[in-house]
């Protein structure tokens, strides 16, 4: 009697990763030669632990040398002497298509930031807006394709949300931070690729990562539905502000302790590179903080 043969079943075809290409960007960012931490307006800053100016230009440094290794192109504000947190120009304006909105801080120890920001963008030709709302720049406001995405909760008001939509005549989706480690949106969630959809016949490009635990359950389910081939990302990595990145649709700087965001971008075939921020963070602040988008009308559908 003869044994039936073992029938092997053929191995899963692996899902084709979407070919990702790295697009030119144009940065704003401060040097922080007047770093450090002297009041405490969010739950990273501790004015009792020390901060090292010298360290914390250095990180820096590193961060600005690889976006032009990168071939990207930097403008640069000066630092004024009483503003410690102005390294962090993320929170300096909203940029599209040569149009700034700019920012009016929530607490008073940043406000003096927003006239140095407006300043510089007027003398830079760019038709400045001033706001009547509280918002918080591109902390709180990201573009993804036709849509900016905008978080409240901590910082920037609601009212601001109307109000950016009808600066940029853009959809604004409205998004809650609940978790105060997270006050502003680019601490919870970021862009990796410019645009939505398929692209070039190949499969639906993974537009954003988050950390769902960083918002309401009504913003989750927007989230879910808007972006449902989006990375998940632990709070083991995000609370090391791994959220807090840069990307030019394949390169994507993030810190070096987001190992498991890291490899979830390895797998979608971006390219992670590790930039260490730490004395930075010790403002609440990160690799997105430090780096403002200046978006050119014809880069707004690259």
């Amino acid at each position: 009697m003869s044994t039936p043969e073992t029938i092997t079943a053929p191995a899963p075809v692996p899902e084709p990763v979407a070919a990702r290409t790295a697009q030119n960007r144009r940065y704003l960012m401060c040097r922080p030669e007047h770093f450090t931490v002297s009041y405490t307006i969010n739950p990273w800053m501790e004015p009792a632990k020390p901060t090292d100016t010298a360290k914390a230009v250095a990180q820096w440094q590193k961060l600005y040398d690889l976006y032009l290794h990168l071939g990207h192109d930097v403008e640069l504000i000066e630092p004024l002497a009483d503003y410690p947190d102005m390294v962090y120009t993320a929170n300096g304006g909203f940029v599209i298509g040569g149009r700034a909105y700019v920012p009016k801080f929530r607490f008073t120890e940043r406000a003096g930031e927003a006239p140095a920001f407006a300043d510089w963008f007027r003398a830079s030709g760019y038709d400045t807006v001033e706001p009547k709302e509280v918002n918080e720049g591109e902390g709180d406001f990201l573009l993804v394709g036709d849509v900016i995405l905008a978080g409240t909760g901590f910082r920037s008001t609601g009212d601001s949300h109307r109000e950016v939509g009808e600066v940029f005549d853009r959809e604004v989706i409205s998004l809650n931070l609940v978790d105060p480690r997270f006050y502003h949106l680019d601490t919870a969630l970021t862009v990796l690729d410019p645009v939505q959809g398929e692209q070039d016949g190949g499969p639906e490009r993974a537009n954003i990562a988050y950390l769902p635990g960083a918002f309401d359950d009504a913003s989750r389910a927007i989230l879910e539905e808007r972006f449902p081939d989006a990375i998940l990302v632990s709070d083991e990595d995000g609370s090391v502000f791994g959220l807090n990145s840069a990307s030019d649709g394949y390169n994507v700087i993030i810190s070096p302790r987001a190992v498991g965001f890291e490899a979830q971008l390895r797998e979608r075939g971006y390219n992670p590179i590790t930039v260490d921020l730490s004395e930075l963070l010790l403002g609440g602040g990160g690799i997105k903080c430090c780096t403002l988008e200046l978006r050119a009308a014809e880069e707004e559908q690259a």
